[in-house]
C-alpha cells in the first residue's frame, strides 16, 4: 500500500523545520532523534505532540562506515555543532534516543547513545533504524528497508510488531565505488555525480547491478516472511529508479515517500517521544 498523506506531510514539515528560519520554539519538552549515518548525521526535534519543530543535517564524511562509528570524535564534534545551533535558536534540547543498524549489538550499539552522551543529552533509549523508520509511516504490516550509505537494513512488521530484523554491508558508498572506478574520478565526486539530477539517468545502467545486490539482500532475508508491501527509506532511496530495480528483483509492490532521507532521524526523535512516556508512567 502506497504511503499515506499524513507520514508525507510530517515528513515535509520536518524538512522544513531544518532551516530553523522563524521557528518558534513550542511550549512544553522537546524529543530529539540523532541518526548517526555514513553519508549524513541528522538531528530531529519533534514537540510532545510528535509534530517535527527543529532539526539539522550534515554531511559526515564517513564518520560511521558499516553500522560501526570509525570516526567517534568526527560524529560528536558534528553532533555538538547540531545542537548548539538548534539550541542557539531557542530550542532546549534534554531527551534524545539514537539508532543504530539492525543486529547491532553490545558495545557497538552502545555506541551510538555515547556520542549523544558526549554533548549533553540525556539518552532515554535506543531504536535500530527501519524499525524507526516505521514509526513516520505508520505501517502495521509489510517490510521496512532502509538503504544508506553504508548498509543495508531491513525490518519486517507484522500485526504492529517488529517480526525480523537485519543488515548488510551494502549501499550508497558502494554506489560510489562503482561511479569512482567507471569515471576514474575520486570519490567525494562519485559522490556529488550520484546527487546530481541531470546526471541520474545516465548513471543508472551503470549502478543497477548495485541496486540489485541491494534487492537480493532483502529477497534472501524475506525468505519465510508473508510480506505484501517493501517500504523504501534512507538517503539511498533517494535515487530515482531504485524502486523499480526493486519491484522487478524482489517481484513485492515497492512504496516510498516523498522524501526517504529524512523519514528515520524523525522516527528517532517519535521514538525518543513514545520512550519518554513510557518511562514515565512506569
Amino acid at each position: 500500500m502506497p504511503i499515506n498523506d499524513s507520514a508525507n506531510q510530517r515528513i515535509a514539515d520536518f524538512d522544513a523545520a531544518l532551516t530553523l528560519n522563524g521557528n518558534q520554539p513550542p511550549e512544553g519538552p522537546l524529543y530529539t532523534g540523532v541518526d548517526l549515518g555514513t553519508a549524513y548525521i541528522v538531528t530531529a526535534v519533534v514537540d510532545r505532540l510528535g509534530n517535527p519543530v527543529a532539526g539539522a543535517l550534515t554531511h559526515s564524511k564517513s564518520s560511521v562506515r558499516d553500522g560501526l562509528i570509525l570516526d567517534y570524535v568526527g560524529a560528536v564534534n558534528i553532533l555538538r555543532q547540531q545542537v548548539a545551533m538548534i539550541r542557539g535558536a531557542g530550542f532546549s534540547l534534554q531527551a534524545a534516543a539514537a539508532a543504530y543498524p539492525p543486529g547491532t549489538v553490545g558495545r557497538n550499539a552502545k555506541a551510538f547513545g555515547n556520542v549523544l552522551d558526549s554533548v549533553r543529552l540525556e539518552v532515554v533509549g535506543l531504536i535500530d533504524e527501519p524499525t524507526a523508520a516505521s514509526m513516520v509511516l505508520g505501517i502495521t504490516d509489510g517490510a521496512v528497508v532502509d538503504i544508506g550509505g553504508g548498509t543495508t537494513g531491513i525490518s519486517v512488521i507484522k500485526d504492529g510488531k517488529v517480526a525480523y530484523t537485519a543488515d548488510e554491508p551494502t549501499g550508497g558508498i558502494h554506489v560510489d565505488l562503482v561511479l569512482a572506478g567507471h569515471y576514474k574520478i575520486p570519490d567525494y565526486e562519485a559522490e556529488k555525480m550520484k546527487r546530481d539530477p541531470e546526471r541520474q539517468s545516465e548513471i543508472l545502467p551503470l549502478i543497477t547491478p548495485v541496486f540489485e545486490k541491494m534487492a537480493s539482500i532483502v529477497r534472501k532475508h524475506l525468505k519465510g516472511h508473508q510480506v505484501g508491501t517493501l517500504y523504501l527509506v534512507g538517503g539511498t532511496s533517494c535515487f530515482p529508479g531504485i524502486e523499480a530495480v526493486m519491484e522487478m528483483e524482489t517481484h513485492l509492490p515497492v512504496s516510498r515517500p516523498d522524501n526517504p532521507l529524512l523519514v528515520t532521524p524523525l522516527g528517532i526523535a517519535l521514538s525518543c517521544l513514545e520512550q519518554s512516556h513510557n518511562f514515565r508512567n512506569a
